[in-house]
């Protein structure tokens, strides 16, 4: 059975670059986050409006690659990483606009996961075309955001921090703890 990790957190936390690796270091798939792809595309003026059809995406994503590693007739492929799900736009949603779409909380509240992997501010920011927030005090505001829900729902959930190496270990020890 296929079983999903998701990272979340505040941009510029690793989380692109953490998918990465932890799909090299176990030979499987990765979802990037569609915002990114979304924003490139139709830039960065974006409206409320925009994230149900960024948070459709991510999950079209999500459920292609899913339906992709099904199909592997070894069985080979029994994770999935995914950079971002609807969580974070909720956060995203609520940071920018104070609200979030219904749509969005019925399909985070019935989307199953394995794990969350919260990636954690000690990262420096690195500055990028579709970064908004690049003060410490405001990461640090929207990654206790992520925590709170993180300690509120029932997944089990691991704080990811340290260097680019540490955070990667602490990550391959969560998932082999997997059941």
């Amino acid at each position: 059975m296929l079983k999903k990790i998701v990272t979340i957190g505040p941009e510029s936390t690793g989380k692109s670059s953490l998918c990465t690796q932890l799909a090299e270091h176990f030979k499987t798939r990765w979802v990037p986050e569609y915002a990114r792809e979304y924003l490139l595309r139709h830039g960065t003026g974006y409206k409320y409006d925009d994230l149900l059809k960024i948070a459709d995406g991510q999950i079209e994503g999500e459920e292609k690659i899913s339906a992709e590693l099904s199909k592997d007739p070894a069985g080979n492929s029994a994770l999935l990483f995914i950079d971002t799900d609807l969580t974070v736009i909720k956060v995203w949603s609520e940071f920018v606009f104070n609200k979030c779409d219904n749509r969005i909380l019925t399909q985070i509240a019935q989307r199953p996961y394995d794990l969350y992997l919260l990636c954690n501010v000690d990262l420096p920011w690195v500055k990028d075309e579709l970064r908004e927030y690049p003060d410490l005090v405001t990461r640090e505001k929207l990654y206790h955001y992520y925590k709170d829900l993180a300690v509120n729902q029932q997944v089990h959930w691991v704080d990811i921090s340290g260097s680019y190496e540490e955070r990667l270990q602490k990550a391959i020890h969560a998932v082999n703890m997997l059941p």
